[in-house]
């Protein structure tokens, strides 16, 4: 009698690299800076994931839905949240890449281990009929979910384009207001030229919520409501705003909207790192949306192109 001995310590191993391998790949594909400790992590939860396979009182872990929810698990440990909309596609690109690998591991066994030889086929010529019906269904349904996760694919590859298109307009931004200072990614905007109708002083937009343990408490209710005219007139019930000196109205035309007013602070200097030079500007006008600009997370600001180039210093 030929006894199978499995290694657990082994397989745990193994899984654990290709787990790792398949989450460094997502972040690859899906643009995303991950730490290797949260690599570790969630590789080591697909991996033990698998090992509990030969705990028969566990078999009910190995249905469906466990199966999507420790693919979320390993997910969020890895990557975080970041919002639905990005961590579904962070979801859809982790499906993707492990059915291109399965399909690849498949088509590489039966290219190179079976070539010259019909040992499946012979071997389903022993088999009740039902149980060759059973195998073509199989077939056919591995041909749709390889169908599938090509379309994924070719969904995930082009956000990647358009990702990366966005990731080479970025640049690293600081604003300083007296004692204060406040670090973001910035997107460098071509189309942005709004500026401030008097002065003609360029006008870079920040999300207030980056701004928001500096300013009072009733502040992001008016901003994100657009009744940010009264917070400059004083009809606020607040204590004095300790930069009321700094702030501005500037207007703008919003989309299917008429003209609306955006609430702005004059900052002491903002400053623009894109690689090895950086770029200081003390003309500017930082603007406070009261939304999220990026819904991934990629840039926090959209910089005034003006203050990206070497003329738009001091």
């Amino acid at each position: 009698m030929n006894v199978l001995a499995i290694y657990v310590d082994v397989l745990f191993m193994r899984e654990l690299l290709i787990d790792g391998a398949l989450l460094l790949v997502t972040a690859w594909v899906r643009g995303i800076r991950a730490a290797w400790y949260r690599i570790v992590g969630a590789g080591a939860v697909g991996a033990l994931y698998v090992a509990l396979l030969f705990v028969p009182s566990l078999s009910f872990l190995y249905t469906f839905l466990f199966k999507v929810g420790i693919s979320v698990i390993m997910l969020l440990i890895a990557f975080g949240y970041g919002g639905l909309r990005a961590f579904a596609r962070t979801l859809a690109a982790f499906y993707a890449i492990n059915f291109i690998a399965a399909g690849a591991v498949l088509g590489f066994y039966y290219l190179i281990m079976q070539q010259g030889s019909n040992a499946l086929w012979r071997g389903l010529q022993f088999i009740d009929g039902g149980i060759r019906s059973e195998m073509k269904t199989g077939f056919i349904f591995v041909g749709s979910a390889v169908c599938v996760g090509l379309y994924i694919a070719r969904s995930v590859i082009v956000q990647r384009r358009e990702k990366s298109l966005i990731q080479a307009h970025v640049a690293r931004m600081k604003v300083t207001i007296g004692q204060k200072e406040y670090e973001c990614e910035g997107l460098i905007d071509t189309g942005n030229q709004l500026y401030d109708p008097l002065t003609r002083t360029p006008v870079t937009i920040i999300e207030a919520s980056l701004l928001e343990a500096d300013l009072p408490s009733t502040w992001m209710k008016r901003i994100r409501e657009a009744e940010v005219d009264k917070l400059v007139i004083g009809d606020s019930a607040e204590d004095e705003f300790v930069w009321q000196d700094r702030l501005r109205l500037v207007p703008y035309r919003g989309i299917n909207r008429g003209t609306q007013f955006m609430l702005a602070l004059k900052p002491d200097a903002v400053t623009v790192q894109l690689g090895e030079e950086t770029i200081v500007t003390r003309r500017a006008l930082i603007g406070l949306d009261g939304g999220q600009l990026s819904s991934d997370r990629a840039y926090r600001a959209v910089i005034h192109p003006s203050m990206a180039e070497r003329s738009g210093g001091a």
